[in-house]
């Protein structure tokens, strides 16, 4: 019986420069991430110019080091994967024709794999296998998205956002707030201090049993609450429940005047319910595609899936419904090469590898 496959992988997709070696399709041997983030804060977003030129500069280091961290030898390496799609068209090339390089340089088939199906992916890492049929929700700064999951690569879209992505909005939420960049944990760290019934923030669920996401209303619900309707001064403050909360914000006489004038208590509250509001809308969509397919699996995967109340959620929800739950570590919830690895290896036992011909692809596959 021949040695599970040794596999490279290579993301760029987005602002994280990647690398690692997955063994078998779930033991990572290395796994090396060089991260944008200080070269982005300051724009309070991903620049693609500033990102495509930042991967040029660490893609030749970053696989090194995932080598040497491994300890295997090129020639012990069956196939070099890579993100081809979804991304920045610019960031994309970048990974693509270092893989396509070694792949050419090594003698090994490059073999292109779909960013969001590999944050489906994600969970088996260092973990036991995925029991399928499954049904994966993945939420990141750029996608939100449900899958059916017939198996590693047997993939279909169930639904996702038709505008802000999850991740999106924890972003624009937390620059609203002035809490920094990515929004995404800093949303999380402060909402801890908060009170997630502080303020009734709206639900947008569609219409029918939709399994669509949209939390652009949510996020404008939060800037008018904070900044006040354009063109009045009088703010529009978010439906409130009743008890201390609404005591609380009845003494809140700063809010709809700026985020500066909001104490750090009130601050605190506006996060936690907006968190809770999107929680509210990941937990619902991903019970309705739960029992629309039957699965008996519930996986998180992208960014978004660290987020501490999501992964309360999900574990309580899969309670309910009386199913598995599979949560990527946290090192495997942000953009990584080991789920593109991982994945990629399933698809080299099915014989599906890709030439040099392969073509990066900057849009979402439906």
């Amino acid at each position: 019986m021949s040695d599970p496959p040794i596999i490279l992988g290579i993301e760029s997709s987005c602002d994280e420069t990647a690398a690692a070696l997955v063994r078998g399709g779930r033991e990572v041997l290395s796994h090396v991430v060089a991260s944008q983030i200080e070269l982005h804060a300051r724009f309070g977003g991903v620049v693609p110019e500033i990102a495509s030129r930042a991967h040029i500069e660490a893609i030749n280091s970053v696989v090194a080091a995932a080598l040497e961290q491994s300890g295997v030898a090129p020639a012990e390496v069956a196939a070099v994967a890579v993100t081809h799609e979804p991304g920045l068209i610019g960031s994309l090339l970048v990974g693509l024709m270092a893989a396509k390089t070694l792949a050419w340089a090594w003698s090994v088939p490059p073999i292109g794999v779909n960013h969001v199906y590999a944050h489906a992916y994600a969970a088996a890492l260092d973990a036991g296998p995925i029991d399928y049929p499954a049904v994966a929700l993945i939420c990141s700064g750029g996608h939100t998205a449900l899958y059916r999951c017939g198996g590693p690569t047997d993939l279909t879209l169930l639904g996702a956002t038709i505008d802000d992505a999850a991740g999106e909005a924890f972003d624009k939420v937390a620059s609203i707030l002035r809490l920094g960049y990515p929004g995404g944990p800093a949303i999380d760290r402060i909402a801890r201090e908060g009170d997630g019934e502080a303020l009734r923030f709206p639900r947008t669920l569609l219409a029918g049993a939709s399994l669509d996401f949209s939390f652009s209303g949510v996020k404008t619900a939060v800037l008018y609450h904070v900044n006040g309707l354009p063109g009045s001064s009088q703010p529009r403050r978010a439906r409130r429940r009743p008890g201390a909360a609404l005591k609380r914000l009845a003494a809140m006489p700063s809010a709809g005047r700026g985020v500066e004038h909001l104490s750090r208590q009130e601050v605190a509250d506006v996060a936690a319910s907006f968190q809770a509001a999107v929680v509210d809308v990941l937990r619902i969509k991903l019970r309705r595609a739960a029992r629309q397919t039957g699965a008996r699996t519930l996986v998180l995967g992208g960014g978004v899936a660290a987020n501490r109340a999501l992964r309360a959620a999900a574990e309580a929800l899969a309670r309910e419904l009386r199913c598995t739950l599979r949560l990527p570590e946290l090192r495997f919830c942000l953009d990584n090469a080991a789920m593109v690895a991982g994945l990629a290896c399933h698809y080299l036992a099915a014989g599906r590898t890709d030439d040099l011909s392969l073509a990066a692809n900057a849009t979402v596959r439906r």
